[in-house]
């Protein structure tokens, strides 16, 4: 099981991601969050069949479909997020944090 918390920035939005896989390597997706499409976004993504899907270009996978139908903003972390703990959960990554600063001088 992999786990994930982001903090989207200036929206003030939180979303909790947990990913299960099974031995099939067919990954449950869980996502809480007060953000609605974030929400909507939950409910497009149960689960994802992830040997299937890293053979996918980006903008095809069922991650990114389900991002544009449920019209999250274009620099929404979630759904690359979901994209790491899925990867994790099923084994094909090692689980570590990734940052991204933004900063203005």
């Amino acid at each position: 099981m992999a786990y994930a918390t982001v903090e989207a920035g200036i929206c003030g939005m939180t979303a909790h991601i947990t990913c299960e896989a099974d031995d099939a390597y067919r990954v449950a997706v869980q996502i809480e969050s007060d953000c609605p499409r974030i929400r909507a976004f939950a409910e497009a993504l149960r689960s994802v069949a992830v040997l299937e899907e890293m053979r996918t270009p980006l903008h095809e996978t069922s991650v990114y479909r389900a991002a544009g139908a449920s019209d999250l903003h274009a620099a929404c972390p979630v759904p690359a997020a979901v994209y790491k703990a899925i990867e994790v959960a099923a084994g094909l990554a090692l689980p570590a944090d990734v940052h991204i600063t933004i900063r203005t001088e």
